[in-house]
């Protein structure tokens, strides 16, 4: 175990991979346990405690929190653990439930579920703090910007490069779009979460969520990290400066734990300055842990919107002068999530996925401009932009805990009496969705449904031709991507997850994965148009393969 933390239980179920270069200093002190110990209930060895702790990091915390108060998932405090005992606790993790969770019967042992039932109604005991000091330790300069290439020294077509999440191996594959061949493999954090670009579309900037920042350049013959830094022990986004006369100046994280968000050079991770999220929620209470859930870039001004997931509230945060930091804070409702711009990019537009709502603010005037009530759970990734042949611009969001696609309107100045209403639902093939995916030049609007317990559902994908949705009743085709991939026999369900459009816009590309990275994986492509598959990349380097992110199109937002 890391030198000064042998007694932090969280600490412990951080990754393995996790490189020691990114250790809390020796002097750095617990924090006090969330919850006094009880006089007597379950317990673990010390080797058995570790052992749940990493996997509920690896696996739990995300949606449950790592002191478990819940957020898109539920609380898992002892107090409400205890009360459904280990035996109904195993079902529900073995089984998953039809509110968003998935399985595990698939992935973790009889053991390991044994003992993560009994790990969740144990006390959580908090993490020690990270900050500025611990940061700018942890910073590592590895290519001075002087000393970089003045040039692309390769090939390659930068602006179709997909950076695609490599989850379990805690790497990132640069996987070029024209020729579906790995460009080049970099070591990065755990589960990378995922990759921005910068402005200038030369540095691929990347999040673990073992909170490890690195920087990707593009420019050398083979990708190459040339800084990297620690912005905590969970995190989930980054983005960087993308308003005319800050390109590439800035690059912004987010932490779920601590709490907080960081401000960084854009182009050599320097940390320049740390703020706080821990306060008050939207309902007037503390909350000791508001995670930065999803962060994103404007192009019309110096502003990133960060998104606060416990405390419902949306900074919008003016980083033209960081010695003077402005930011406006925008309630809304609980839990924040995902979410992207609209096909303007005035209206940001987010999920509360606990609150069954999408929110919706008005960048330009710096408000809310509404509260739309979807279906159960949405979780749009960063949604879906067309124009719907009834309704105009529109923005879609599949759903966690529905079977079904929400469609809102988008386009208050000619639309009005659609804007920011969900105008139509359209079945997807299950629940369990996580992204749902256009592309200007297509005709097609396609969801996922990966953590479906159903084989079949979560290895399948839902498309809609986009005309047919002003029909009264449209119907859309089913693909079994998982088949399509030919993987063979695995202990673990075969999803399908994530899809995202080449710089073209013409092809679709698909993860299938089993959670498992000692079974096979691969990437699916199809032809838009078509709707067939053209490759099948598989190699046995791609470990787990998740998120992918087709420069060019993460560049601009264009989804």
């Amino acid at each position: 175990m890391q030198k000064g933390i042998r007694n932090v239980l969280m600490l412990a179920s951080l990754p393995l991979a996790m490189n020691l270069a990114f250790a809390a200093p020796a002097q750095k002190a617990a924090a006090p346990a969330a919850s006094a110990a009880p006089a007597a209930g379950p317990t673990l060895s010390a080797e058995d405690k570790a052992a749940a702790g990493k996997t509920y990091f690896e696996r739990c915390a995300g949606c449950h929190g790592m002191l478990r108060k819940g957020a898109t998932g539920k609380n898992l405090e002892p107090a409400n653990t205890a009360k459904l005992g280990s035996s109904r606790l195993e079902k529900i993790m073995s089984y998953g439930t039809e509110g968003g969770m998935p399985n595990f019967d698939d992935i973790l042992s009889k053991k390991e579920l044994a003992d993560m039932a009994t790990y969740i109604q144990m006390p959580a005991e908090a993490p020690p703090e990270w900050g500025m000091k611990d940061m700018k330790a942890s910073w590592k300069l590895a290519v001075p910007v002087a000393q970089r290439p003045t040039k692309q020294m390769n090939n390659v077509n930068l602006k179709n490069i997909f950076a695609v999440t490599l989850r379990d191996s805690g790497e990132v594959a640069l996987i070029d779009g024209d020729t579906k061949k790995i460009w080049g493999i970099v070591k990065t954090g755990y589960a990378v979460h995922i990759s921005r670009v910068s402005a200038s579309g030369r540095y691929v900037h990347v999040i673990g969520r073992d909170g490890r920042y690195d920087l990707i350049d593009m420019w050398y013959e083979k990708p190459t990290i040339v800084a990297t830094m620690k912005a905590g022990y969970e995190a989930r986004s980054v983005d960087t400066s993308k308003y005319k006369g800050f390109e590439d100046k800035y690059a912004v994280v987010g932490s779920y734990w601590p709490p907080q968000y960081a401000i960084l050079d854009g182009e050599t991770l320097e940390p320049l300055k740390l703020i706080s999220t821990r306060g008050v929620t939207v309902d007037g209470e503390y909350h000791p842990e508001p995670r930065v859930a999803s962060i994103v870039s404007s192009h019309d001004k110096p502003e990133w919107v960060i998104n606060i997931k416990e405390t419902g509230m949306i900074k919008l945060v003016d980083y033209s002068d960081i010695n003077n930091l402005k930011e406006v804070t925008v309630n809304s409702a609980k839990f924040l999530h995902d979410g992207g711009w609209d096909a303007s990019k005035r209206y940001f537009l987010v999920a509360a996925n606990a609150s069954n709502k999408v929110a919706v603010v008005d960048t330009k005037e710096g408000k809310l401009a509404a509260l739309v009530d979807t279906a159960k759970i949405p979780h749009p990734g960063r949604g879906a932009n067309f124009t719907h042949p009834k309704y105009g611009p529109v923005w879609a969001t599949s759903h966690l805990g529905a079977d079904v696609i929400s469609i809102i309107g988008t386009d208050p100045a000619k639309n009005p009496q659609h804007a920011w209403k969900v105008v139509q639902e359209v079945k997807n093939h299950g629940a369990n969705s996580l992204f749902v995916k256009t592309h200007p030049k297509s005709k097609n609007l396609w969801a996922d449904a990966p953590l479906n317990p159903d084989p079949k559902l979560a290895g399948s994908v839902t498309v809609y031709t986009i005309a047919d949705l002003g029909n009264p009743d449209p119907k859309p085709q089913v693909l079994d991507l998982a088949a399509a991939a030919d993987l063979g026999k695995t202990k673990g369900i075969q999803r399908v997850v994530h899809g995202e459009y080449n710089e073209k816009g013409d092809e679709i590309w698909f993860s299938v994965w089993t959670g498992n990275k000692t079974e096979p994986s691969a990437i699916v492509v199809l032809d838009d148009k078509t709707r067939t598959v053209k490759n099948v990349i598989k190699d046995p380097r791609l470990v787990t393969p998740t998120g992918k992110f087709n420069v060019y199109n993460t560049q601009y937002d264009i989804y």
